[in-house]
C-alpha cells in the first residue's frame, strides 16, 4: 500500500527525484531509537579529540570530547559520518533491521596526507638582483660595535658593581677572609692603607669604573 501511494503521487504530480526521496524518508519508522556511544581513535590507537559525528540521514550530530568519546541517538538505517581535520572521513551505516536499543563503537580514522606544490619565496624579483645585492651590500656594524663596547673592562666592571651578590660570590668572599685570617694568624690584621699593591689596585679601579662616587 505504501509503494502504491508513492506511485500514484509520481503519476499525478510529476514529483522530482529529490521530492520522492523526502517522501520515502518521511514514511520510514523513526520510533525505534538507538543509543550510540563510542570512541574515535587512529590506527595507532591514539584518541582523536573533538571529532565531528554527524547523522547525515537526520542532519543531526555531536562533537566528541577531548578524549574522543561521543554519544548520539540514531535510528535503524541511518548513516553516520565521522570527520576530523587531518583525517579521512569515514561512514558507518546502521542496519535497518536491527532491534537493539544501544551499542558502542570504536571508530578508526586514517591519517589524510595533504600536500601542496613547492613555493619559492624570494625578497628580490630575480636571482640576478639577489646576487648583486649580496655581493655589494653594506653590512652594518652598529650591533657589533655595541656588543664590543659591552665587553670592555670598564663596562664589565660597571655592570659587576650593579649586580647583587650570589652564593658563589659569598663563598669566594668567605674563603678570602679565611685565607687572610690564616695569613695574619697570631698577629694584628693587615692594614691596606700601608700596602702599595692595594693602593695601585684602588687607583686602577677608578679608570675601569669599578668604584662609584655617591653624592
Amino acid at each position: 500500500m505504501r509503494y502504491l501511494l508513492i506511485a500514484i503521487l509520481i503519476l499525478k504530480f510529476g514529483l522530482s527525484f529529490g521530492q520522492i526521496k523526502n517522501i520515502a524518508g518521511s514514511l520510514k519508522d523513526n520510533s525505534h531509537y538507538i543509543q550510540m556511544t563510542g570512541i574515535v581513535i587512529t590506527d595507532s590507537m591514539y584518541r582523536i579529540p573533538f571529532t565531528k559525528v554527524i547523522d547525515i540521514t537526520t542532519n543531526r550530530g555531536v562533537i566528541a570530547d577531548y578524549y574522543g568519546y561521543f554519544a548520539l541517538v540514531v535510528h535503524p538505517g541511518d548513516t553516520i559520518m565521522f570527520s576530523s581535520l587531518g583525517f579521512k572521513k569515514k561512514m558507518y551505516v546502521i542496519s535497518d533491521t536491527t532491534t537493539i536499543e544501544s551499542f558502542s563503537l570504536v571508530q578508526i580514522l586514517k591519517m589524510d596526507t595533504l600536500s601542496s606544490p613547492v613555493v619559492d619565496v624570494y625578497p628580490w624579483p630575480s636571482r640576478e638582483e639577489f646576487a648583486d645585492y649580496f655581493v655589494n651590500m653594506d653590512i652594518p656594524d652598529d650591533d657589533l660595535q655595541r656588543a664590543k663596547q659591552r665587553l670592555t673592562p670598564q663596562e664589565m666592571a660597571f655592570v659587576g658593581a650593579l649586580m647583587n651578590g650570589d652564593a658563589l660570590m659569598a663563598y669566594n668572599s668567605s674563603q678570602q677572609m679565611y685565607y687572610q685570617n690564616q695569613y695574619t694568624r697570631g698577629q694584628g690584621p693587615q692594614n691596606n692603607l700601608l700596602n702599595p699593591s692595594a693602593w695601585a689596585d684602588f687607583l686602577k679601579g677608578f679608570g675601569t669604573g669599578a668604584y662609584r662616587i655617591s653624592q
